[in-house]
């Protein structure tokens, strides 16, 4: 698979990679012997980025994933990420971050993290006493690469000040399109994009059953795209797609990912899945090569974003 570089310090990484929330949490009941075969086979497949998170399972995502990749690990590059406590408050308190990225590191059974995020910014810690803490762990030999998540330029550049940064993290889609307007800041300062979510929660999987038919613990359930006035709507945003798609002879899934690959040479999108089969489908969407002609009908699918805001 064609590779790409996140940041300027020279964080290569394949240009699909891998989200691993789902393997523990948020899409309702998951299977831990699926999960290790979808991780591995998106592997086999020539992903070698994969994502998690300290609040994944409190632990269990973590684990999962080094039991996943253990006889691949000097093959793959990992991110995970601090800043919830457990009543999921943000929590970068110096302190904090310390001991969450210690039990990061345990979890993973790694003596480095190739990638450490900070999931949230926290009101009550400046970021460069956050970053501060972050280059700690760098200098120390067990961070490579630091990256933010879910913040903003004034933020990005704050943080760049003390420590390079590598990657911004950020859920962006053809539902969610409001990050584009960081596009040129990330450029001038030198700094990659990955994309989470880029399959919109679900709704460009082209997989999408009735909204009753959900778990009560699926996390979408109290999402605005998901809600019910705006979900049958949503639905009917990806009716042209899908039927694009399948004129194209690829699916929705793989026509989403390709877009955004399509966009910026600095993009990667780490759709998740449980299911190998899919995993093979998405990793597939790499090979395409969108037209213009496709580009500029595929943006005129949902202008404005889901229906609900774009950070829904």
């Amino acid at each position: 698979m064609e590779k790409r570089t996140l940041g300027s310090q020279g964080l290569a990484v394949a240009a699909i990679g891998y989200g691993a929330m789902g393997t523990v949490i948020g899409y309702g009941p998951s299977e831990d012997t699926e999960s290790v075969a979808a991780v591995r086979g998106a592997h086999e497949l020539g992903v070698t980025h994969f994502d998690t998170a300290a609040m994944y399972g409190w632990g269990d995502g973590e684990k999962l994933l080094d039991r996943a990749l253990a006889p691949v690990r000097d093959e793959v590059t990992i991110a995970t990420k601090f800043g919830f406590n457990k009543a999921t408050e943000p929590d970068s308190r110096p302190e904090h971050v310390r001991e969450a990225v210690g039990n990061s590191l345990r979890n993973l059974d790694t003596d480095t993290i190739d990638l450490l995020y900070q999931h949230v910014p926290d009101p009550d810690v400046p970021i460069e006493d956050v970053v501060g803490v972050m280059k700690e762990f760098v200098t120390a030999g067990k961070v490579k690469y630091l990256g933010l998540a879910n913040t903003d330029e004034d933020t990005i550049r704050r943080a760049l000040a003390v420590h390079p940064i590598s990657a911004l993290l950020n859920q962006y889609s053809i539902f969610a399109l409001d990050r584009e307007s960081l596009f040129p800041v990330l450029e001038d300062l030198g700094i990659g994009f990955v994309a989470y979510s880029p399959l919109a929660r679900g709704f460009l999987s082209g997989a999408v059953r009735p909204r009753d038919q959900y778990d009560a613990n699926d996390f979408r359930q109290t999402q605005a795209w998901w809600q019910p006035e705006n979900f049958d709507a949503n639905i009917a945003i990806v009716s042209d797609p899908t039927k694009f798609a399948q004129d194209k002879g690829v699916t929705l899934s793989q026509l989403a990912l390709a877009w955004l690959l399509a966009k910026k040479d600095y993009i990667v999108p780490i759709p998740g899945s449980g299911n190998p089969r899919r995993v093979a489908q998405n990793v597939a969407a790499a090979d395409l090569t969108p037209t213009a002609e496709d580009l500029a009908h595929i943006v005129q699918i949902a202008p404005e974003g889901g229906l609900g805001g774009q950070l829904s």
